[in-house]
C-alpha cells in the first residue's frame, strides 16, 4: 500500500523541514540581511543622507508617480477584463485570456523594446511625435506604458477566478429589482470582490515599483529625470557608491516586506470570505 506524504517517518519530515528552512534562509533572508547591513554600515545618518540626495529623491518621486498612474489604470482595465471573461461567453474568450497573460511570458526587456520601436525617434510613430513636440520614450509616458504592460495581468488574474466562483446571481437580482449598471457595480459587485481587488492592486503596485527590465529600455537613464529606484540602485552600484545603492535597495526591500505583510492579511481575508461562500 502506498503511504501518503503525511505518513513519512519523523526523520524524513525533519530533513525536509530543515532543508526547506535552510533554502529560505540562504536565498531569501540572507540577501535581505546583507542589504540592510550594507545600508547601515555608516549608521542611520548615512542612510538618511543617501536618501536625501537630489537624484535619490527624484528617483523615489518618479517611482511613486509611475506607480500612482499605472496601478489605477491596471485596476480599471483588470476589473473590466475580469467582468468580461467571468460574466460572458463569446467567441475569442480564450484568446482574450491568453492576451491577458501575455506579459507573463514576454521578457520585460522585449516589452520595453516594443515601445521604443513604436514611439522612438526612428519608430513607427516617432517622426509624427517629434513634429508635434510629443515625447514618450525617455520620458514619463514611456515609463508608464512599460510599467502598465508588465503589470497588467495581476488584477485581472486575481479577479477572474473569484468572480467566476461567486457567479452573477446577486448582480442579476439587482438588475431585476431596477438597479442601474453603476448602482449594481457600486453596491453589489465591488463589495463582493473588494478584498480580491485590493489583493490584485497590491501585487500590481509591488511589481510596478520594483520593475527594472522594461523601464531600463525606455528610460534613457537620465539621472534626476527618468531614473526609477531600481535604475538608481544600478547606477549608484556602478559608481561604487555602496551606501547609496544599498540604502535605496533597502528602501525597496522594506516596501516589499510591507507588501508581504499586507498580502498575507488579504490572503487570510480572502480565505475567510471564500469559506463563507462554500
Amino acid at each position: 500500500m502506498n503511504r501518503s506524504a503525511t505518513q513519512e517517518s519523523r526523520s524524513v519530515q525533519a530533513v525536509l523541514i530543515v532543508l526547506t528552512i535552510g533554502l529560505l534562509v540562504a536565498f531569501l533572508l540572507l540577501p535581505l540581511v546583507v542589504v540592510f547591513t550594507q545600508a547601515l554600515k555608516d549608521g542611520l545618518a548615512g542612510v538618511l543622507d543617501a536618501l536625501s540626495q537630489p537624484d535619490a529623491l527624484a528617483a523615489i518621486r518618479l517611482t511613486l508617480l509611475v506607480a500612482a498612474i499605472s496601478v489605477p489604470l491596471n485596476a480599471a482595465c483588470g476589473l473590466a477584463a475580469a467582468w468580461c471573461v467571468s460574466r460572458f461567453q463569446f467567441r475569442g474568450r480564450n484568446l482574450l485570456i491568453t492576451l491577458i497573460e501575455l506579459p507573463f511570458s514576454v521578457s520585460p526587456v522585449i516589452s520595453g523594446l516594443v515601445w521604443v520601436l513604436l514611439f522612438g525617434a526612428s519608430g513607427w510613430f516617432g517622426p509624427f511625435l517629434s513634429q508635434h513636440g510629443i515625447r514618450i520614450i525617455f520620458a514619463v509616458p514611456g515609463l508608464v506604458l512599460a510599467t502598465v504592460f508588465v503589470t497588467f495581468p495581476y488584477v485581472a488574474r486575481t479577479l477572474i477566478p473569484l468572480m467566476e466562483q461567486q457567479g452573477s446571481a446577486e448582480e442579476e437580482a439587482a438588475l431585476t429589482l431596477g438597479a442601474g449598471l453603476w448602482q449594481m457595480l457600486w453596491h453589489v459587485t465591488l463589495p463582493n470582490i473588494g478584498w480580491g481587488l485590493l489583493y490584485g492592486v497590491l501585487l500590481c503596485n509591488a511589481r510596478a515599483m520594483g520593475e527594472f527590465g522594461a523601464v531600463a529600455v525606455v528610460s534613457g537613464h537620465i539621472r534626476g529625470q527618468t531614473m526609477t529606484m531600481p535604475l538608481q540602485v544600478e547606477a549608484l552600484f556602478n559608481d561604487y557608491d555602496w551606501i547609496g545603492a544599498f540604502s535605496i535597495a533597502g528602501l525597496l526591500a522594506l516596501l516589499a516586506l510591507v507588501t508581504l505583510v499586507f498580502k498575507a492579511i488579504l490572503e487570510w481575508r480572502l480565505e475567510r470570505r471564500s469559506g463563507g461562500l462554500l
